[in-house]
């Protein structure tokens, strides 16, 4: 027989044997019930190994920058074991916010002006105590954005700022207008198309800190948003590299998925919700140009764009708003190595959109897709509290970026 025959054959002797010794009367007792819970045990496990624990999909024309994931980014290239009591997409979006741990982060934050009369509230962790790196004046920089109504209070910033910690290096977080508890001086807030906060964020970050290494992470429209901004900006970007989490390609195939019966009912409502009330302590500013109980009364998140953000930017349509903010169609323009991970049963990015062959267009994009995940789920490991695979990938792009990046730069 061949070994993982004897290998089964020996755990499922060594299971019955604990139960038996374990369990002495009633159902589990019997003969019959240990014979059930064995044999779902191991067709589940079999299952799980076939089906769901699975090696990404690493998409990438460059054949360098493929090399340089590999040996410096591996976790990318190894099987990913989502939580297996929970690894269904919409069960790991739901979950994630309640399971993972929120590490203690000490902030300073800064207010500074845009050129329209607003302001942006930056979160700063500028890691003083780093060991790697004593000179804050060449101390890597991570800039980091959250996603839709996300801050910098969010699980998933928390752990990206950890992770930097120990690397050493400083982040800052860039807060869309009016949601992090400062006023709105102007009836504007922020949309997943405009670029203009993000690249006066990007420009005062590096005026600060020129000689200091500086890359940025995004996560869900934040993503989105510095995928547009790459996709503007080309080359001609102080940013040496860029991390995308669980972006949504196609904004029109998001929000279909979104509208489907069951993901309106998990996702979509909660959103809008969201949405509204983080403009409503806003509303004596907005009113000046909204309608504002109409935006109320939106459902879905494309009456509220509908209503409110393709209004307030200047779009004569909502489709024209929705085909602007689409990073798929500025994905052959970006001009820096980018690392782009999404779950292709992510329902806020469904797997069809995901723009594969533009993908291999660009020798400068690398696709890593898991078959598992969720929207910004990733979770790993039985009790998936501390670090998901998400981290790991952020973790060590990063890493690898600032300490290695001289291998993709010459590209």
């Amino acid at each position: 027989r061949p070994p993982c025959a004897m290998d089964w054959q020996v755990l499922t002797r060594e299971l019955s044997l604990y139960l038996e010794s374990q369990v002495r009367v009633g159902f589990f007792g019997s003969g019959v019930g240990l014979s059930l819970v064995l044999g779902f045990g191991v067709a589940y496990a079999c299952y799980y190994l076939n089906s769901i624990a699975k090696k990404p999909q690493l998409v990438a024309s460059n054949d360098r920058f493929c090399r340089f994931l590999e040996e410096y980014c591996p976790v990318v290239t190894e099987t990913y074991y989502p939580t297996i009591w929970c690894w269904e997409g919409r069960v790991q979006t739901l979950l994630r916010p309640f399971i993972t741990s929120r590490p203690q982060v000490q902030y300073r934050n800064e207010l500074i002006k845009t050129a329209d009369g607003g302001q942006i509230s930056l979160d700063w962790f500028d890691n003083n105590d780093s060991s790697y790196y004593p000179d804050a004046s060449t101390r890597p920089t991570v800039l980091l954005l959250p996603g839709l109504t996300g801050t910098s209070k969010e699980s998933y910033i928390l752990h990206m700022i950890h992770q930097s910690e120990t690397l050493g290096y400083r982040c800052v977080v860039f807060n869309n207008r009016g949601i992090a508890g400062e006023e709105l001086l102007t009836p504007r807030t922020y949309c997943a198309a405009n670029t203009e906060d993000l690249e006066t964020v990007i420009r005062h970050v590096h005026s600060l800190h020129p000689s200091a290494p500086f890359m940025a992470a995004g996560v869900s429209m934040g993503g989105m948003l510095l995928l547009n901004y790459l996709g503007k900006t080309g080359r001609d970007t102080p940013l040496m590299a860029a991390a995308i989490f669980s972006a949504g390609w196609n904004v029109f195939e998001s929000v279909e998925s979104l509208e489907k019966p069951l993901n309106w009912l998990l996702f979509n409502y909660y959103l809008t919700t969201c949405l509204q009330s983080s403009i409503s302590r806003h509303r004596q500013m907005l009113e000046k140009l909204f309608d504002m109980d109409l935006v109320m009364k939106a459902r879905t998140v494309r009456e509220f764009d509908k209503q409110f953000t393709s209004v307030m930017f200047g779009y004569r349509s909502i489709d024209d708003y929705y085909e602007d903010a689409s990073p798929c169609r500025k994905l052959k323009s970006v001009g820096i190595p980018v690392l782009c991970l999404n779950s292709v049963d992510d329902v806020f990015s469904p797997a069809h959109a995901i723009p594969v062959e533009t993908a291999k267009q660009n020798a400068n994009v690398a696709l890593v897709l898991t078959s598992c995940g969720g929207h910004i789920g990733f979770l790993e490991g039985i009790w998936p509290r501390k670090c998901t695979y998400m981290d790991r990938v952020f973790k060590q792009f990063v890493q690898a970026v600032f300490e290695h990046g001289n291998k993709i730069f010459s590209m």
